[in-house]
């Protein structure tokens, strides 16, 4: 039996009869209305000057009102990329959601490789703040060598998961909040090919969300294997939901521990996890699971959106770079209520969040600490920088829990 979604169809709520006139006026380009057609070019829009199209963000927090003035709005509105996506559409996001409780989000997204080219005098300064200086003249690295790695094994008693993705997007194809149903359709077409490619320990099904019970559905999210039904702001408003779930679903390994989600915020998250503490096994496989999927794509004739300057393009200019949270469940009820533990954490580039994901609180005190960084850094250096850090926080929670002090061992740095 198929799931009952809740289906976010803006753009399929044809309005008959008396109500056509509305519907035009939302812009849409062509209805078919009861046998006929009634289309509404772009040159036909009224003309209003920037200032009375510009959003009202006085009480806003997120980067793009940060770097988006009236003035800027004014010679960016009329642009387009050469798919047709519109600066309107790549700050919807953000002029729908002024802020967040834990985190200062982006509030724009790309909707094609070509955005962040076109609208450049708004993304320059937004990912030199987000990605710690990066600026528009730097160059990305990327390594995937998993031998570089040193260490990588948590000491289980405080390391519960551990887990690395990333998001990959496949060249001449528009993003999700742009994309089409077609071009939707022939991305899970082309990844869905090339992961029935892969061998052995990384051989596995897909399970498009189209043919899954509710409880199925609901019973891979709880195991944190499924992205969430799309009721966030941040994936709607963006255009991301549309259609939902044409074309979306999960593929995984036999193991359940390499998984692929198609069509959520990009299309393709690829992640390597598995319970316990051994990153470096987690990081291996996951460099594996990725080289494949690439060579088995690019047999096909595709590859995937990369440049020297941001390296891995994605929907959100928050995961360009590497793409890479690498991340583990942590056992740290002491250091918890040190005051100075966001502090430590800053200065050793890591982050925290809830172990349900970013808008959740500490369970128990476990944290679900990851990397800070994604552009700038390779994959390798931003693994090590996990290591190496929890190694630190972990060593700082076994010294508070003996009631020894850890001024010694709280980082100088930056």
């Amino acid at each position: 039996m198929p799931a009952i979604f809740s289906v976010f169809q803006n753009d399929k709520n044809v309005i008959y009869g008396a109500a056509a006139v509305a519907a035009i006026a939302f812009g849409i380009g062509v209805y078919k209305l009861s046998g006929f057609s009634c289309a509404r070019s772009e040159e036909s829009k009224p003309s209003f000057v920037p200032i009375a199209d510009y959003p009202d963000m006085r009480q806003y927090n997120n980067l793009m009102a940060k770097h988006l003035p009236p003035r800027l709005y004014a010679k960016l509105r009329n642009r387009k990329t050469a798919s047709g996506f519109t600066l309107d559409k790549a700050i919807q996001t953000g002029v729908d959601n002024p802020g967040h409780p834990f985190i200062l989000t982006v509030g724009a997204v790309a909707g094609d490789e070509e955005t962040y080219e076109t609208f450049a005098e708004l993304f320059d300064p937004i990912i030199e703040e987000r990605h710690n200086g990066f600026k528009k003249t730097d160059l990305h690295k990327t390594d995937l060598d998993s031998s570089k790695i040193r260490g990588g094994k948590f000491d289980a008693n405080y390391v519960l998961s551990s887990r690395v993705r990333t998001g990959r997007s496949i060249k001449r194809f528009s993003l999700p909040p742009h994309c089409s149903r077609a071009e939707r359709r022939k991305i899970e077409k082309i990844v869905t090919r090339a992961l029935a490619g892969l061998k052995g320990d990384l051989s596995g099904r897909y399970y498009p969300l189209s043919e899954m019970t509710a409880e199925e559905q609901q019973q891979l999210i709880d195991d944190h294997f499924l992205f969430d039904k799309p009721v966030s702001p941040l994936l709607t408003c963006a255009g991301m939901a549309r259609d939902w779930p044409d074309a979306r679903g999960i593929w995984h390994n036999h193991d359940r521990n390499f998984l692929v989600w198609i069509n959520e915020e990009d299309h393709t998250r690829i992640i390597s996890m598995e319970k316990g503490g051994d990153m470096k096994a987690v990081f291996d496989r996951f460099c594996r699971g990725l080289y494949d999927v690439e060579r088995l794509i690019q047999r096909q004739g595709h590859e995937f959106m990369w440049n020297q300057h941001l390296g891995y393009i994605l929907t959100c200019p928050s995961n360009l770079g590497t793409g890479l949270r690498a991340g583990v469940h942590v056992k740290l009820p002491n250091l918890a209520k040190d005051p100075r533990f966001d502090e430590i954490l800053g200065k050793l580039r890591l982050q925290k969040r809830g172990t349900g994901g970013v808008d959740t609180a500490a369970e128990g005190n476990v944290f679900d600490i990851s990397n800070l960084d994604r552009l700038g850094f390779s994959e390798v250096e931003l693994v090590q920088k996990v290591i190496d850090g929890v190694n630190l926080l972990i060593a700082m929670e076994k010294r508070l829990d003996s009631n020894r002090p850890i001024n010694d061992l709280v980082p100088p740095y930056k």
